[in-house]
């Protein structure tokens, strides 16, 4: 099994979805341990004096002004988590708590929040067991961190509340952290509220969403291609030269993708032998200008997470020269605008693979393809429904692309008077990438028929080895009616694997 190792210095996307996804164990670096402990030799010598320290000595939030005496300080810290572990609504994916867990784990190792060594290796643990805390869908603002969702990761931290074993079965936290000899934490001063002053969630959503953006985008980019060849469109508007004088990188990244998809293809421009067109429809010849556009906006969520990655993100944090100071980096702006971001990105292109559909099925503008796609149509449908499902899944979301990071909602007295929602941002963003993958896979099921329609005219070899692939996937040709639910799952399923980029692949060479 892949071992991620954790430094002083962050993490990188990669390792967060090799634990978050793959199950990779977790393992701390001794130089990131001798950082844990000499941070806590600092937060234990504050406690002892008498002066008040905020997260150490003190109240939290609104409460900061009462000074703690030591007595309390252990059962302040089981407090604020108790407290905090307010969640409601339905679970969140495992993925996402093994990302979030994964994450706090990092900024706890970095040696900038003063917990001890114990806490960083005991989470490290519950992480390597498989245990996974349940946090549910609704208590973060994306403000002071995730608190409720880091909540809930704390509270299985100190063997309470209920947790998913390994068997994907819930039950007592207690329990679980028994049966894999774990010891639970009794907290000590600052330990509680660093577990909980984190944009982890966000974040973790952030990364896994721009991997999946990433191979959907490109995808899109083939469904674009094969649905110019079935509308026998022209291929010109691809020409490299064309995009270097408007050198967007995602918009010329986007033409190549879709000119080494369509090479070779006898379908392309065959419209001006018989039926002369001017200009293609906006829908595929500015294809690459609206898939390259996401592209460049998902590069700046990339960078913005990296930085994020590299990030200790903790509220007071212990600076190396031994000062322990109150910040505002908890605040979760730079994540949530991207999260919003990379929502209207994927709506647009969406919305744009709906209308290609569209024209593929409408007999008035698809250049001699029967209506619908239908064997028979009158008789039978075709794909009607399917382009309506499709149409469903885009007005939703044009929806989600509503920004969540705009909407602040004060809290804590008025303490936190400002808050992201990047929380919010990073949940909606999830529900629309989930449905591009569904208008994609929509797209391919009704250009792979079309295309088999042209009969005559042979396909590019790479649109030949989509149209193989998926049909081994278990989507049906053109024909009568059917059952057509499962073939729109199978397709999905394809697209979601990144199964239609592999198919390609093999003949354009690596698409970007």
């Amino acid at each position: 099994m892949h071992t991620v190792v954790v430094e002083t210095t962050g993490t990188t996307a990669e390792d967060v979805i090799a634990v978050a996804r793959d199950g990779a164990r977790v393992v701390v670096s001794e130089e990131a341990l001798a950082a844990v402990a000499a941070a806590r030799q600092v937060i234990d010598d504050l406690a002892a004096k008498p002066d008040p320290v905020y997260g150490v000595s003190t109240g939290f939030g609104a409460l900061a002004v009462r000074h703690i005496s030591p007595d309390l300080r252990a059962q302040l810290q089981r407090n604020i988590v108790r407290s905090h572990a307010a969640g409601m609504g339905p679970r969140v994916e495992r993925e996402v708590v093994r990302a979030l867990m994964f994450l706090r784990l990092k900024t706890l190792a970095s040696g900038h929040t003063g917990v001890r060594p114990l806490v960083v290796e005991t989470m490290a643990d519950i992480l390597n067991a498989g245990i996974t805390p349940v946090v549910h869908e609704y208590g973060s603002l994306g403000c002071s961190g995730d608190l409720a969702p880091l909540s809930h990761c704390a509270l299985t931290l100190m063997g309470e509340g209920d947790a998913e074993g390994p068997d994907g079965v819930v039950r007592p936290a207690a329990q679980l952290l028994a049966e894999h000899r774990i010891e639970p934490v009794e907290l000590r001063e600052k330990e509680g509220l660093a577990l909980l002053n984190g944009t982890d969630g966000m974040l973790g959503m952030l990364v896994m969403a721009c991997a999946d953006l990433s191979r959907l985008i490109t995808s899109a980019d083939i469904t674009a291609a094969l649905s110019l060849e079935a509308l026998l469109g022209s291929e010109k508007v691809l020409a490299p030269e064309l995009h270097t004088i408007r050198p967007h990188p995602g918009q010329g990244a986007s033409a190549a993708n879709m000119a080494a998809v369509l090479a070779g293809s006898g379908l392309t421009g065959h419209h001006q032998d018989d039926a002369p067109r001017v200009q293609d429809a906006y829908s595929i010849r500015c294809a690459p200008q609206v898939a390259g556009a996401g592209r460049d906006t998902l590069a700046h969520a990339r960078l913005v997470a990296d930085r994020e990655l590299a990030a200790a993100v903790d509220n007071p944090v212990v600076l190396r020269d031994g000062r322990v100071e109150s910040n505002g980096n908890f605040h979760g702006a730079p994540v949530a605008y991207v999260l919003d971001f990379l929502a209207i990105a994927a709506a647009d292109l969406a919305s744009i693979a709906e209308r290609r559909t569209d024209r593929l099925l409408d007999k008035n503008r698809s250049h001699g393809l029967p209506a619908f796609l239908a064997g028979d149509a009158g008789v039978d449908s075709g794909l009607m429904i399917a382009q309506y499902t499709q149409a469903a899944l885009v007005s939703e979301m044009k929806r989600l692309a509503v920004p969540a990071s705009v909407d602040s909602i004060p809290s804590s007295a008025m303490q936190e008077d400002h808050v992201s929602m990047g929380w919010s941002a990073a949940r909606k963003l999830r529900t629309a990438v989930a449905a591009l993958g569904r208008v994609i896979a929509v797209e391919l099921v009704a250009a792979t028929r079309a295309i088999e329609l042209r009969e005559g005219l042979e396909p590019s070899p790479a649109s030949r080895a989509a149209l193989k692939a998926v049909r081994a996937a278990g989507v049906e040709g053109p024909g009568g009616d059917r059952f057509l639910a499962p073939d729109l799952a199978a397709a999905e399923a394809f697209v979601r694997a990144g199964e239609l980029v592999a198919a390609v692949e093999p003949v354009t060479g690596p698409l970007a």
